[in-house]
């Protein structure tokens, strides 16, 4: 399939050389023009894949609960950012807003910011919204300096990565070329990546073996980082994941609910990769913050009151709604749905008491 990125990223090729993936994945997701984000309808039944907002309203709201938790665990302060990075259609904040309105308190104090780079997708926020009183930024480095509370569901997975693939001892780089009928194939460049840059039990990996880096997923967490460091607050980041570095591939292209060829047709389907939490998490102490331990999103949102906001919905209603709510919860938080697979990642101030981690 043919289509006016996939022309334009193989006469780059041509003329300046191989593709690393991280800027291919740029040029996909990011593209003013044509990249996924500024086309696609990316989120909802109609969309490549649902989001966990989108399947129930019980998930932005138990996130509102924790951002109450922690404004409260921040001191209450009279004026805070709360920050949601990547907000899709609106569907959270929208939701959280909804569920903190039972205390005035923390809704007067909160300043909304939106980080959003697609203009077509601030539109629908915009829309989702309403009344809210929002400020949308392209990063986390223009949000005003005081108390933040950051949030950011399935965020961190669509970051660039780059892929090394070792090949006799060596690990080098894993790049899109064009080949013979000018299609896009992969390949490797010369470029290596040197030892002292290799996680633990690299050399035992046999060739072949693949490893994923993403610099601009840990420049993202450094900015916040330093965000809280100086300010205060705490972030809270929900992706799918692993919590220990590890090798094996991972990156994935996502089209109508089903897996895609990720070179077929760039720009008109969804790139994503698993987060490496724990190299996030060694960023974050080296940083001076504290890391609260790894969760699944199953635990969390149990812990939170899931069950027991179920029952409320469902208190009442037809056979057919409580059904919906019971499918609801089991895709929220089962173990062989969004339960186990996800993972929750809380970064707070120094000794900051943060349910439902402490």
């Amino acid at each position: 399939m043919s289509t006016d990125l996939k022309s334009r990223i193989i006469r780059h090729i041509q003329t300046s050389g191989p593709l690393p993936l991280a800027e291919y994945m740029h040029w996909c997701m990011a593209d003013a023009k044509a990249g996924y984000y500024t086309n696609q309808q990316a989120i909802g039944a109609r969309g490549d894949f649902v989001t966990a907002p989108e399947i129930s309203q019980m998930f932005g709201e138990l996130i509102g609960i924790w951002a109450i938790e922690a404004w409260q665990a921040c001191g209450s302060p009279e004026q805070f950012n709360l920050v949601e990075l990547g907000p899709g259609k609106g569907t959270l904040m929208s939701d959280l807003l909804r569920a903190t309105a039972v205390l005035p308190a923390f809704q007067s104090a909160a300043q909304i910011n939106m980080i959003e780079t697609s203009e077509r997708l601030q539109a629908i926020q915009r829309e989702v919204l309403g009344e809210a009183n929002v400020s949308w930024h392209k990063s986390v480095k223009s949000i005003a300096d005081q108390p933040s509370i950051i949030i950011a569901n399935e965020f961190l997975d669509v970051l660039p990565i780059r892929q090394y693939v070792k090949t006799d001892s060596n690990w080098h780089e894993r790049v899109i070329s064009i080949d013979g009928d000018n299609e896009l194939i992969w390949s490797l460049s010369n470029a290596k990546l040197e030892a002292e840059n290799l996680p633990e039990g690299a050399e035992s990996e046999p060739d072949g073996a693949i490893l994923e880096i993403s610099a601009t997923r840990e420049a993202f967490l450094i900015s916040c980082c330093e965000h809280i460091l100086k300010h205060g607050g705490a972030a809270l980041f929900i992706d799918y994941g692993h919590g220990k570095t590890g090798f094996g591939e991972t990156f994935q292209a996502m089209r109508n609910h089903g897996f895609a060829d990720p070179l077929e047709a760039p720009g008109e389907v969804d790139l994503t990769s698993h987060v490496d939490f724990g190299a996030l998490a060694n960023i974050v102490k080296e940083a001076g913050l504290e890391v609260k331990p790894l969760m699944t999103q199953g635990d969390f949102l149990i812990k939170l009151g899931l069950l027991e906001r179920a029952g409320q919905l469902g208190h009442g209603k037809s056979e057919e709604m409580q059904a919906q709510i019971t499918s609801a919860v089991e895709r929220l938080a089962g173990p062989q749905e969004m339960g186990t697979l996800f993972k929750v990642f809380c970064v707070s101030a120094k000794d900051m008491k943060l349910p439902p981690f402490d």
